[in-house]
């Protein structure tokens, strides 16, 4: 989940998809939410992005409101949210600040995809 759709995070989406294709296989998937106020706005910005990095293999969604679903309690201070998980159980979370999801971020999110793999 994020709030903000910046170049990194593009950047993230980008190498999970290709994991993802990678792993079909193993039955892995994943699915990004921008959490918005303004979804239209939102929607579109996501199309862009797919098609300029060829986005296949993760749905890119919005849900129309900032703070995200309440059940879901997600950090008001990280721009950023990965989860992941097996069944109910989530075994990697990583949130980011406003301007912190970088390089180094998106190597731990990849790497992380192992605790998730068969």
């Amino acid at each position: 989940m994020a709030r903000k759709l910046t170049d990194d995070l593009a950047s993230l989406v980008k190498q999970l998809d290709e994991k993802v294709g990678a792993n079909k296989d193993k039955k892995m998937a994943s699915f990004v939410v921008i959490l918005s106020e303004d979804p239209a706005a939102s929607e579109a910005r996501l199309k862009e992005v797919a098609k300029k990095e060829g986005i296949k293999n993760i749905p890119l969604t919005t849900f129309a409101n900032a703070d995200g679903p309440d059940s879901y309690k997600v950090s008001k201070d990280a721009e950023v949210t990965v989860l992941l998980w097996v069944g109910q159980t989530v075994k990697a979370n990583h949130a980011f600040a406003p301007g912190k999801l970088n390089k180094d971020g998106i190597k731990a999110v990849l790497d992380d995809t192992s605790k998730i793999l068969p």
